[in-house]
C-alpha cells in the first residue's frame, strides 16, 4: 500500500503550528502587549533621539513675521527648558536654608532629567522613576513621598514630553509602570511615610489623556489627508481614462469611415480601367483585404473600450460646419455667444474638426455651469499651420451653484489637443472670467484633402 498524506511523519514545523493555533486569544493578546512594552520602553532605551524643530506651517505660525517664525521652530525646546527651570526653582525653594551638596543635588537632579527628554526621552522616564525615592529621602525636609514637590512636577513633565514624542500606546505603559512603581515603593520603602502617589496618578492620567487624544486626532488627520490625496489621484486617473475612452469611441467612427471608403474604392477601381493587368487587380485586392482587416480590428478595439451602456451614434460626428447650430442651442439656453471666424475657411481632417467642435462645446458648457449670466466669445482662426481656437467668457453675474461631477471638461479638452500634438491653455482672465485657447497643428497635405 502507498503512503497516504495522513501517515507522513510530523515535523517540527507541524508541532510549532499546532502550538500556535492551540494558544488562546487571551494569551496572544498578552504576548502582543508585552511585545509592545518591550518595543516602546526597553528596546533602545538609551538611544539618542533629539527633539526636532517645530513645523511653522500651521494656521497661527504661518502668519508670524519671517524673523519671528524662524525662531518659533525652537518653541518646544524653550517650553521644556522653562519647565526644567521651574522644577529647579521648586526644588531650591523647598531646600531653602539647607546647605551642602545634598540640597544642590536635590534641586538640580529633577531639572536635569527634564532636560534629558530633549535628547533621550525613554531614558529620562526611567531616570525619573529610579531617582524618585532618592530625591524623596534627600528631601526629608519637605513634604511628599515617594515624589517630593520638585520630582512630582518633573515626573509630570517627563510623562508629558515622552508621551508627546512617542505613540499613544507608550503613554499607557508609562502610566501603568508609574502606578506599579508607586505601589512597590510604598510597600517596601515607604514605612512611616504618607503617599502622594494617588495625586500623581490622577494628574498624570489627565495630562496623558489630553496628549493621547491630541496625538490620535493628529494621526487621524494625517490618515484622512493621505486618503484624500490618494482618492484625488485615483479620481484624476479615472477621469483621464474615461476621457480617453470617449475620444477613442468618437475617433473610431472617423477612422472606420475612411477605411470603408478605401475598401470600396479598391474594389471598384479595376472596373474603371479596361483590361487591367493582373498585377494591378491583385494589388487592389490586397488593398481591399487590408482595409477590411483594419476595419475588423477597429471593431474589436471599440468593443474593448465600449461601456455597457454605450450606443453608437446614429448621426455623423459633428464638424466645425456645425458650430452655428451649437451656438444657436446655447443661445436658447440663455448664454449670449458671439462667434468670429478668421482666415480662409477650408476643410480639415475629420479628426481635427471633431476635436475642435468638442472643445468649443465643452468650453461653452462650462460657461453655462460656472458663469451664469456671463457673455462668451468664440474665435476660430484658420491659419497656415493649423487651427486656432479661443473661447473666453466674462465674470459670472448670477448665483453660481455647485456643479456635480469630477470636472472632466478641462481634462477632456487637454487630451484631445495632446492627441493631435497641439497646445492648450485654460486659465482665469484678468476681468474675472475664464479663457480657453488651443492650437491644433494641421499638415498642409492634410489640410488640402
Amino acid at each position: 500500500m502507498g503512503t497516504t498524506a495522513s501517515a507522513r511523519p510530523r515535523t517540527l514545523a507541524d508541532v510549532t503550528d499546532t502550538r500556535e493555533t492551540s494558544r488562546s486569544p487571551e494569551f496572544r493578546l498578552a504576548q502582543g502587549a508585552l511585545g509592545g512594552l518591550r518595543e516602546d520602553l526597553f528596546h533602545d532605551a538609551f538611544a539618542y533621539r533629539p527633539l526636532h524643530p517645530m513645523a511653522v506651517d500651521g494656521p497661527v505660525t504661518r502668519r508670524l513675521p519671517g524673523r519671528i517664525r524662524a525662531s518659533a521652530v525652537w518653541t518646544p525646546h524653550a517650553v521644556v527648558a522653562g519647565c526644567a527651570f521651574l522644577v529647579f526653582l521648586i526644588g531650591a525653594t523647598v531646600a531653602d536654608g539647607e546647605a551642602g551638596p545634598v540640597s544642590a543635588v536635590y534641586a538640580i537632579t529633577p531639572a536635569v532629567i527634564v532636560l534629558l527628554t530633549l535628547v533621550r526621552p525613554v531614558l529620562a522616564f526611567w531616570a525619573s522613576l529610579a531617582t524618585t525615592p532618592l530625591i524623596g529621602y534627600m528631601g526629608s525636609f519637605g513634604d511628599g513621598w515617594p515624589w517630593s514637590p520638585n520630582s512630582f512636577g518633573a515626573h509630570l513633565v517627563v510623562l508629558t514630553v515622552v508621551a508627546a514624542r512617542t505613540r499613544p500606546r507608550t503613554a499607557g505603559w508609562m502610566w501603568l509602570l508609574t502606578g506599579a512603581y508607586a505601589i512597590f515603593v510604598e510597600f517596601f520603602l515607604g514605612i512611616g511615610h504618607g503617599t502622594d502617589a494617588p495625586q500623581l496618578l490622577f494628574f498624570s492620567a489627565l495630562v496623558l489623556l489630553v496628549v493621547t487624544v491630541r496625538q490620535v486626532r493628529r494621526e487621524a488627520e494625517k490618515t484622512v489627508t493621505a486618503q484624500r490625496t490618494v482618492t484625488a489621484q485615483e479620481r484624476s486617473r479615472r477621469t483621464l481614462l474615461e476621457e480617453r475612452t470617449t475620444i477613442a469611441r468618437e475617433l473610431h467612427d472617423v477612422v472606420a469611415h475612411h477605411m470603408s471608403v478605401v475598401a470600396i474604392q479598391a474594389e471598384a477601381a479595376p472596373y474603371r480601367v479596361e483590361n487591367p493587368p493582373p498585377e494591378l487587380e491583385q494589388a487592389f485586392v490586397t488593398i481591399r483585404e487590408n482595409a477590411v482587416a483594419a476595419l475588423t480590428e477597429l471593431r474589436r478595439v471599440l468593443g474593448v473600450v465600449r461601456a455597457e451602456d454605450y450606443e453608437a451614434p446614429d448621426a455623423p460626428q459633428p464638424t466645425l460646419a456645425d458650430l452655428d447650430g451649437l451656438v444657436a442651442n446655447v443661445r436658447e439656453a440663455g448664454l449670449d455667444v458671439e462667434k468670429t471666424v478668421t482666415g480662409a475657411v477650408r476643410e480639415l481632417p475629420q479628426g481635427v474638426e471633431l476635436s475642435a467642435y468638442r472643445i468649443v462645446q465643452e468650453a461653452l458648457s462650462n460657461v453655462l455651469r460656472h458663469a451664469p449670466g456671463a457673455g462668451a466669445k468664440v474665435e476660430v482662426s484658420y491659419v497656415l499651420g493649423g487651427l486656432g481656437l479661443r473661447i473666453v467668457n466674462g465674470p459670472a453675474r448670477g448665483l453660481v451653484k455647485a456643479s456635480p461631477g469630477a470636472g472632466h471638461g478641462i481634462t477632456g479638452m487637454r487630451e484631445r489637443v495632446t492627441m493631435l500634438s497641439g497646445e492648450m491653455t485654460a486659465e482665469p482672465a484678468e476681468d474675472g472670467g475664464y479663457e480657453v485657447t488651443a492650437f491644433i497643428p494641421v499638415a498642409r497635405q492634410g489640410a488640402e484633402q
